[in-house]
Order: C-alpha cells, then sequence, then structure tokens
C-alpha cells in the first residue's frame, strides 16, 4: 500500500474553482493508477476522476466532464484535481486513491487498494 497526503479542500461559492493535491508519500510511486472519488452526506462513495502513470491516460465521471481535470506530476508522485465551474452538488468529502496493480476498470473503488483521509469541499448556492 501507498500512503496519501491530500490538501486544497475548503468553502468555495457556485462557480468558483478549487485544486485538490495528493502526494504518495514515502517512495516513488510505481503503481497503476491513482484517482478521486468523493461521497456526499448520506450517499454512497462515487468516482470522480483516475489517471493512469505510465502514460497520463485520464478517465472521468460523465458528471464532472469539461469542468474537473486531473494531472499528475511524477517527480512529485502527486495527482491533482483541477475543479472549475464548481456546483453545490460537488460538495463532498473527496478521497484521493491509488492502486499498484492493473486493472481496466477505473471506476469501481474496490480496484484501488490505497487511500487517503478524505478532504472536505464545500461549494455554496
Amino acid at each position: 500500500q501507498v500512503q496519501l497526503v491530500e490538501s486544497g479542500g475548503g468553502l468555495v461559492q457556485a462557480g468558483g474553482s478549487l485544486r485538490l493535491s495528493c502526494a504518495a508519500s514515502g517512495r516513488t510511486f510505481y503503481g497503476d493508477a491513482m484517482g478521486w472519488f468523493r461521497q456526499a452526506p448520506g450517499k454512497e462513495r462515487d468516482f470522480v476522476a483516475a489517471v493512469r502513470w505510465i502514460d497520463g491516460n485520464t478517465y472521468y465521471a460523465d458528471s464532472v466532464k469539461g469542468r474537473f481535470t486531473i494531472s499528475r506530476n511524477d517527480a512529485k508522485n502527486t495527482v491533482y484535481l483541477e475543479m472549475n465551474s464548481l456546483e453545490p452538488t460537488d460538495t463532498a468529502v473527496y478521497y484521493c486513491a491509488a492502486r499498484t496493480w492493473y486493472s481496466a476498470n477505473y471506476y469501481s473503488e474496490s480496484n484501488y487498494n490505497s487511500w487517503g483521509q478524505g478532504t472536505q469541499v464545500t461549494v455554496s448556492s
């Protein structure tokens, strides 16, 4: 497993932007992918975005396409989630995830074996 440290959550008005960061600490990340999930109050944890580490291919939930961008910095073992045009429905705890083995499925949380502690994102209307 990989230790993940998140930062960048907060309170923002609708239409605003936030940038989340997640660093894989302790060692160089040699895994397959890193990504973001989110969990709103009373709901299940849902996939947001993922990036395949070897080639930078990205995957997005339909609800965030065109508004969110995931990217990685190999040298810093860090993944970012740039969130624009935020909506109140984006309010949730955002979790960073990573996996050290290959799978063609980037969307299921069961396919990730390391998780961050979560960071709160609140979008006010």
